[in-house]
C-alpha cells in the first residue's frame, strides 16, 4: 500500500492516466490525494472530475484556489468567463452536482502524523503553528460544509486582509485563510501576503520572500504543497516539497510517495 500525493491536475486527464500507470497505481490498495487544482486550463476537466469521482472510495486531498473558484460559480450562479470553457462545461454537465459535492468535500489541509507531514495546496503559512493550521482549516471546511457555505462563496474573492490576526471574524477572518492556504506565494518580514506577486522567488522585491523562507513555524514537518509552478517542482529548502510542476504549461506532472518520498513525474 502506498499513498501518492499528485501536484495540480488542473484537468490534465491524459497525463494523469499516464502517471497512474507508471506509478502501477492501484485503487484497491493504493490512496491517491490531490495537492489542489483538480480542473481549470486543460483539455478535460470535466473528465478528470469523472475520473476521479469514478475512484472516490480510494482519492482525498486538498482544494486549490480553481477548485474554489468553480464551487463558486455553482453556487452563486455567475457565468464563467470565455476563457473558462472547461468550468462551464462542469457546471452543464447532467452529473455536476455529484461532482462538485465530491470536490467541495475535500480538505484544506491533511496532517501525516506517522510521517510527520503536511499537505496545502499553497503552503504553510510562516505566522502559524502546526495546531493553529489545523484549526484554522477545520473551520473553514466547515462553513464549506454548512449552510453557510454560498454567503462565503459571495464574499470569498478579495486580497485583503494582508496579514492575520486572531481577533479577526467573519468574513476577512475566512477570505484569509482561504488566501494562506490556496494563493500564498509571497509574504513580508511579517508574514503578510502579496498575493499580486508571481513568478519565480529570484524575482520577489525588497522586503518580500518565498513563504518558505520566511521565519516559520514548521519544525521538523514536511510540507507537500502545489500551487506554484514557477517552482517547477524544486523550492531548494529541505522538507518543503513543491510538486506543481507546470503540467498544464508544458512541463510535467508530478506524484509524491508519501511513504518512500520518491517523485514520479511525466511530460505533459
Amino acid at each position: 500500500m502506498a499513498t501518492y500525493i499528485v501536484g495540480d491536475i488542473q484537468g490534465c486527464l491524459g497525463a494523469l492516466k499516464r502517471l497512474l500507470a507508471k506509478i502501477h497505481f492501484n485503487p484497491v490498495t493504493d490512496k491517491l490525494l490531490v495537492a489542489g487544482d483538480v480542473v481549470s486550463r486543460g483539455e478535460d476537466s470535466l473528465g478528470t472530475l469523472r475520473f476521479l469521482y469514478q475512484m472516490r472510495e480510494s482519492v482525498g486531498g486538498v482544494l486549490g484556489n480553481h477548485d474554489l473558484h468553480l464551487l463558486a460559480l455553482a453556487s452563486t450562479g455567475k457565468t464563467p468567463q470565455p476563457h473558462e470553457q472547461d468550468l462551464a462545461e462542469i457546471l452543464d454537465a447532467p452529473d455536476s452536482q455529484q461532482l462538485l459535492r465530491w470536490l467541495q468535500g475535500l480538505s484544506m489541509a491533511i496532517y501525516f502524523p506517522e510521517q510527520e507531514a503536511l499537505l496545502t495546496h499553497a503552503g504553510w503559512p510562516p505566522l502559524w503553528r502546526l495546531t493553529e493550521l489545523l484549526q484554522y482549516s477545520s473551520e473553514l471546511e466547515a462553513v464549506l460544509r454548512s449552510s453557510n457555505a454560498d454567503a462565503f462563496f459571495e464574499h470569498m474573492y478579495g486580497n485583503e486582509p494582508e496579514l492575520w490576526n486572531e481577533q479577526l471574524t467573519g468574513m476577512p477572518r475566512l477570505r484569509l485563510i482561504t488566501n494562506y492556504l490556496t494563493r500564498m506565494r509571497f509574504v513580508d518580514n511579517q508574514g503578510a501576503l502579496n498575493l499580486k506577486l508571481k513568478g519565480k522567488p529570484q524575482d520577489a522585491p525588497a522586503g518580500y520572500k518565498p513563504w518558505f523562507k520566511a521565519p516559520h513555524q514548521r519544525g521538523k514537518t514536511r510540507i507537500i504543497f502545489g500551487h506554484w509552478a514557477a517552482l517547477e517542482g524544486n523550492s531548494g529548502t529541505e522538507g518543503v516539497e513543491a510538486i506543481d510542476t507546470g503540467c498544464v504549461w508544458g512541463g510535467s506532472l508530478t506524484a509524491y510517495c508519501l511513504e518512500s518520498q520518491k517523485r514520479y513525474s511525466v511530460p505533459a
